[in-house]
């Protein structure tokens, strides 16, 4: 025998809108570097010079060099030049000389803007 009583369904409440969630998700990167326009290839091939050359002195050396404007913009205009020559690799490393003087053109930039940067510890 029923008393007439039926407990009424629950039905979720919604949160208020503010803390809604959205039913795509969201990420807000407006205004922010956008990393994925690097051209992956060409920076493999500049890797690869840093590489060699932390390997032939140690890394980080290039950031100790004295007179690095003058001697990061002879290096970078050589190997410009040896590739406007028609010349596309450098003959100690086989590497591109773009690389090259692309890994200069970093040296000078990075110097630039954290000219009293310490060079950071490496963790090998």
């Amino acid at each position: 025998m029923s008393n007439g009583y039926q407990p009424q369904q629950s039905k979720p409440s919604s949160p208020p809108h503010s803390q809604q969630k959205a039913l795509t998700g969201q990420k807000h990167d407006e205004g922010k570097p956008r990393w994925e326009l690097l051209p992956w290839n060409g920076m493999e091939e500049v890797v690869q010079v840093l590489t060699y050359g932390a390997e032939k002195y140690a890394p980080d050396n290039w950031r100790q060099v004295p007179n690095y404007q003058s001697r990061y913009t002879a290096a970078a205009l050589r190997h410009i030049s040896a590739y406007m020559r028609g010349e596309e690799q450098d003959q100690e490393t086989g590497r591109h000389h773009l690389a090259h003087a692309t890994c200069c053109l970093l040296f000078l930039l990075e110097l630039d803007c954290n000219p009293a940067q310490p060079v950071p510890p490496r963790h090998e």
